[in-house]
């Protein structure tokens, strides 16, 4: 093989690696878009909204844990309009001990809701009862 052979079979190995790398480029960038767009776009309104806002500005509070079955089920009773729940995380992140939020409110068993006039329910509170208690109407926004 000729040495112009050799040189240019070296070129096209070159060109090739360069146009992957351009393609990979483009991939990345095409990925990178598509998730700014999708992290850009507001969250649709959920159907308690209104309901999970109101129980925030009433005074309530509700205690509970990461691991506890119970309070992830009363958070998915709102659906998306959980993250508007006066929700305060009691466990370490260990799952083997207290916050001192929690111990300074004698909090004993997940979940707990403490009501503005210092009243308690714990377990799973159903959303008429949560409305009675807070004054918050219990009306959906869809």
């Amino acid at each position: 093989m000729t040495e112009e052979a050799k040189h240019e079979i070296s070129r096209e190995r070159r060109m090739k690696k360069t146009r992957t790398a351009m393609w990979l480029l483009v991939g990345l960038a095409a990925v990178i878009s598509a998730f700014m767009y999708v992290n850009s776009i507001p969250p649709a309104a959920g159907k308690y909204d209104d309901f999970a806002k109101c129980i925030a500005k009433s005074s309530t509070t509700f205690y509970g844990a990461f691991w506890c079955p119970h309070c992830k089920n009363q958070k998915n009773m709102f659906g998306t309009s959980e993250q508007y729940l006066p929700y305060v995380e009691c466990s370490l992140p260990s799952g083997s001990g207290q916050t001192q939020v929690c111990i300074d409110n004698k909090i004993e068993g997940y979940p707990t809701w403490v009501f503005k006039d210092g009243s308690q329910l714990s377990g799973e509170v159903a959303l008429d009862k949560l409305a009675e208690k807070t004054g918050c109407a219990l009306t959906t926004g869809k």
